[in-house]
């Protein structure tokens, strides 16, 4: 495999390419609050609202966004929603997207069912962006639905987490959308220029899927102190396992957080498949116990970070479409950082003695669900 390594120099800091160009972060861990500035935003757009989700339900919250983004249209403002199939593949959409249509917002559905390339349904579009104008973009794991805000869903919203950027790297999103959004996507290559130490990184063809993967391996061999992953979706190739357990030899302090409670069970099947290995080199692995986790970070040595919408899992490595933002920003690793040991408290650590006596039924059903990892 040919790594990018020069990419990934840039991206670690090893070498003078970034450039001076403020960027500035605000985190969010609550849909409401993150729901509420979101709308403002659009409400407050005056040329261009970009915006893709994996999944745009048609429930309460939905709404509100779609008569916000109609709104919008009506004045003039050119909206784009791209949006994929898959992920709404069992919601009922169709009056909701007559009516942003009619509105004069333009909605694109990303891969279809199609009889002539059936295989191409299952590489989905996983990314959740909303760029206003050119002054802010919004990215992170939260999609557009009703379970992630208290207000409509009450205690049990699935806990997540969004960025917002200002600055200098809202142009990068505006041109990762529109390649995108235009099919350009399979062989265009961004700049590739890290902005106030700061840069987004897709994963929208070989070269960035290698990059992504690459990048996530050269961060665990070069950790020194400390390595904090949160994923909900957690199935690890050889190579990422591998990495993993190398830190935690390295005495690396390597804490993995996952959900108790998950959406798809038979993925929470195939990651305790990986469990035993790795709690035998030393990494220890955390679930998440009041609600569904669906946060995608990592926090390197307090002083690198990466959040967005790939997984630690196949899918978001080797087959979907993804973006994440990469940054050595102080204050966005030490936030996340803060999150993660907050999280820790509401968890329970699994012990390795305990895990080594599972029943027997629960070893089968992870095999199978291990075999299956490369179409969870």
């Amino acid at each position: 495999m040919n790594r990018p390594q020069g990419l990934n120099d840039k991206l670690m800091g090893e070498t003078p390419q970034a450039t001076g160009e403020r960027v500035d972060f605000k985190l969010y861990t609550e849909g409401d609050e993150l729901y509420q500035d979101m709308l403002v935003s659009l409400s407050q757009a005056r040329n261009t609202i970009r915006m893709e989700s994996y999944l745009f339900a048609p429930d309460r919250l939905g709404w509100r966004f779609a008569e916000i983004l109609a709104q919008c249209a009506r004045r003039g403002v050119a909206v784009r929603l791209h949006l994929d199939a898959a992920g709404s593949l069992f919601w009922s959409t169709q009056k909701l997207e007559r009516y942003l249509r009619r509105s004069g917002v333009r909605v694109r559905w990303f891969h279809r069912w199609s009889w002539r390339a059936p295989l191409r349904y299952n590489r989905r579009n996983h990314r959740k962006l909303l760029v206003i104008d050119q002054h802010h973009a919004y990215l992170g794991g939260f999609n557009i639905h009703r379970e992630n805000s208290r207000e409509l869903y009450g205690e049990q919203r699935w806990r997540d987490t969004n960025v917002r950027i200002t600055g200098g790297l809202v142009a990068q999103a505006c041109a990762l959308f529109d390649n995108f959004w235009k099919g350009r996507h399979r062989r265009w290559r961004s700049p590739e220029l890290v902005v106030g130490g700061s840069i987004l990184l897709p994963n929208h063809n070989r070269y960035y899927r290698l990059t992504l993967h690459s990048l996530y391996m050269d961060v665990f061999s070069r950790s020194t102190d400390s390595l904090y992953l949160t994923t909900p979706y957690f199935v690890p190739d050889r190579r990422t396992q591998a990495a993993l357990m190398a830190a935690a030899r390295r005495h690396v302090d390597v804490r993995i957080l996952v959900p108790r409670k998950s959406d798809i069970w038979v993925t929470q099947w195939a990651a305790q498949a990986a469990y035993a290995a790795l709690l035998e080199s030393g990494v220890r692995i955390y679930e998440y116990l009041p609600r569904v986790l669906h946060a995608k970070t990592l926090v390197v040595d307090g002083r690198w970070c990466t959040i967005g919408t790939a997984n630690v899992d196949y899918r978001s490595f080797f087959l979907n479409y993804e973006l994440n933002l990469v940054s050595r920003d102080k204050a966005l690793c030490h936030c996340l950082e803060t999150h993660f040991m907050s999280d820790l408290a509401e968890s329970v650590e699994v012990c390795q003695r305990q895990w080594a006596q599972r029943r027997w039924y629960q070893q089968l059903r992870e095999t199978v669900a291990w075999f299956a990892r490369r179409w969870l």
